[in-house]
């Protein structure tokens, strides 16, 4: 029996497996003894990769759909060259601009990378990534504040911290990993902000239950509290950072005397909480889309870096304001994914870049746009104004996932070709496309993930692919072959001849792994980057900003901030209740595509969307446990629930897993004007009871 060590592809942490492997099926999955993240230690997720694709897997071979609106299997050579020419037809019509993609931080860097080179660089597309939903927001802040998008931390801080704060996190369902390590650190105090008592806030040792989207208030009463009792560290804020002083004014406008008032937190837990950082000697702040998912996230983020920052939390064991990606290679995609950013998160406006990156593909300058690609929530614009007329789904699920999600269902209506490269092609997006692109799981793959604290790891080949299955990066340059690109497709014809290429670009950047050896990675820790070459890798763990220098034009911190927005919409008496959303338990996945193929995970989750109520409010209503509810957004969508009476929602508020396409018709199409990233933790809804 053979055992091959590979990297699960769910969330952002990287966890790595040994599959034990005989005549090319998977007879134990075990997590890795002795891997950095994960050490031995796994979620229900990642303990079943071996069922991906074993109940709902798509045919080997492509799909068209025929006049009467049923699928029909074509040969790929057919699907490439319908793609091309169906493509090519519109763009001619309508302009380069009137196609685009939409990819996911859910395959290998290497695949978005080709991706990228095709749908960007010859195809001249728009195309960005269903990481807009969930990371946009953090890397805006990270590129601002530090000068790069690099996130400081490695995971081992978290054990390594006497102070903890999740704030919009919820790791015990979300990043069970990071709990277990948590759990480990017995000397931590435990703190979470949070409107709603989450298993983590039910774990933690303080939990702070903050009225909806108040965040950045809190934040910045912090701020103000620490600096007028001097508990801040001014040897670190003079040295490496810049505009304090700027900062410091701003906040004086932010006191104790109304923020009861505005955020629902006494002034004496606001006092705790500042006492608690301040005597705390490694304090960690850690976000994920509770911050990243609203109407002004950035600066909420920015809040929190800042906070660090000025309490000379960064940089050290045990710190660090840091931001828990969502999916597997999000990471990845977030500067190797040719879309928003040029590959090795360079600027598409800086011409040197530009060169650069052309001298090493071996293509005219000309070639690479001149600007990044448009958000996804104005790729859906652009097709509901008639703007857009074809579009390529690659590994996500849109016509669930997006926020205000009847608007994505408008959008096909409206396309005149669309195509979908997925594993199923069942899922709710998939069964609308006009052209179906199988795709094999990660187990059958070749290439790298980057994990959430910047950590590259092996994505091994577990089986062989079947007769004519096909991985992405197979689909992608296949595409490329039918669009005649075959001279600039000279140096990607592997996974790994497109790594060489990607540590080639990101050669004296931040993001540098010039110094990573692809075949090495295989079996190994991973490495983290910055590594450059013929650099010693002395850690398995190592942290951005030990030297307290930056990425900035000054190579200081930035403390950038802002006065607080309105909020989008308040309640009222036709919308009283603050619908909110997010995981339902650790088994489930987004929009259950891959999840619902685990038994365990099926066996122990809902079939029907249901949403939790206070008990006050539900006998104020006069409803009952399990009783089907109607809940009415503002966004003029309205959705049948079940209810689940429970109390760590407040009296005036409802939660929602995401994993039911109910939920985000509700959410509203609002969305940060930093990061493009959508609020879907805010709309203001009303329910009542279903009459039997």
């Amino acid at each position: 029996m053979e055992i091959k060590q590979s990297v699960c592809n769910y969330c952002s942490l990287g966890c790595n497996f040994d599959f034990y492997v005989k005549d090319n099926e998977i007879k134990k999955v075990v997590p890795t003894e002795g891997y950095p993240v994960n050490d031995g230690f796994a979620c229900i997720k990642g303990l079943e990769l071996d069922e991906q694709c074993t109940k709902y897997g798509s045919p080997n071979r492509p799909l068209i759909k025929d006049e009467a609106g049923n699928f029909q299997e074509i040969s790929w050579n057919e699907a490439f060259d319908t793609f091309v020419t169906k493509m090519e037809a519109i763009q001619e019509e309508y302009g380069k601009k009137s196609a685009a993609f939409i990819s996911t931080g859910q395959i290998t860097t290497e695949e978005m990378a080709l991706l990228g080179h095709i749908g960007r660089t010859h195809m001249g597309m728009n195309g960005d990534g269903n990481t807009r939903c969930c990371m946009a927001t953090s890397v805006v802040a990270h590129k601002q504040s530090f000068g790069f998008d690099a996130p400081p931390y490695t995971l081992n801080d978290l054990e390594l911290s006497d102070t903890i704060i999740f704030i919009g996190a919820n790791p015990v369902v979300a990043h069970p990993i990071v709990w277990d390590r948590v759990k480990k650190n017995n000397d931590s105090t435990v703190i979470s902000i949070d409107p709603r008592k989450s298993e983590t806030a039910s774990n933690s040792d303080m939990w702070i239950d903050i009225k909806p989207k108040t965040d950045l208030r809190l934040l910045y009463t912090l701020a103000n509290l620490l600096i007028e009792r001097d508990w801040i560290d001014q040897e670190y804020i003079a040295e490496y950072t810049e505009d304090f002083a700027g900062f410091k004014e701003h906040v004086k406008k932010y006191t104790l005397e109304d923020v009861t008032e505005k955020t629902g937190i006494s002034r004496q837990q606001v006092l705790e909480l500042a006492e608690t950082i301040y005597q705390g000697e490694r304090v960690s702040f850690w976000w994920t889309m509770g911050v990243n998912q609203g109407h002004q996230a950035v600066r909420t983020a920015q809040a929190i870096i800042n906070l660090a920052a000025m309490t000379g939390n960064i940089g050290k064991p045990g710190t660090g304001p840091n931001s828990l990606t969502g999916q597997c290679n999000a990471m990845g995609s977030r500067v190797y994914s040719n879309t928003a950013g040029l590959y090795g998160g360079r600027s598409y406006s800086n011409l040197a870049d530009r060169k650069k990156v052309a001298n090493i593909l071996d293509i005219d300058p000309e070639m690479i746009p001149k600007k990044g690609t448009i958000p996804y929530n104005e790729i859906v614009d652009g097709i509901n104004k008639g703007e857009i007329k074809a579009l390529w789904i690659i590994a996500t699920n849109p016509r669930h996932s997006w926020a205000n999600n009847e608007e994505f269902k408008r959008a096909i209506d409206n396309l005149d070709f669309f195509v979908v490269q997925d594993l199923y092609p069942d899922t709710e997006t998939s069964e609308l496309c006009d052209l179906f692109l199988p795709s094999v799981p990660a187990i059958k793959k070749e290439g790298t993930l980057i994990n959430t604290e910047r950590r590259v790891s092996a994505v091994t080949p577990v089986l062989d692919k079947e007769e004519d299955e096909l991985s992405d990066y197979d689909i992608f340059y296949g595409i490329g072959q039918a669009l005649d690109t075959t001279d600039s497709l000279d140096n990607w014809k592997t996974p790994k001849d497109a790594f060489e290429l990607m540590k080639e670009c990101s050669a004296g950047m931040p993001c540098d792994m010039t110094g990573i050896d692809y075949n090495q990675l295989v079996g190994s820790k991973g490495v983290q980057w910055p590594f450059r070459e013929n650099e010693e890798l002395e850690r398995d763990q190592r942290r951005l900003y030990e030297d307290g220098e930056y990425f900035t034009e000054t190579g200081k911190m930035k403390f950038i901030y802002e006065d607080i927005a309105e909020k989008p919409e308040l309640q009222t008496e036709e919308f009283p209740y603050i619908f909110n959303s997010g995981r339902g338990t650790v088994g489930q996945w987004h929009t259950e595509t891959r999840n619902r193929e685990m038994e365990l995970v099926e066996m122990s989750s809902l079939t029907e969307a249901y949403v939790y109520i206070n008990p006050k409010l539900a006998q104020e209503l006069d409803i009952k446990q399990n009783d089907k509810v109607l809940i009415s957004s503002t966004n003029g969508q309205q959705r049948e629930f079940t209810a689940k009476l429970s109390d760590t929602v407040q009296n005036d508020q409802l939660y929602a897993p995401i994993h039911y396409i109910e939920t985000n018709a509700l959410t509203p199409s609002v969305f940060d004007p930093y990061s493009k990233e959508p609020a879907y933790k805010y709309v203001c809804v009303n329910v009542e009871k279903i009459a039997e």
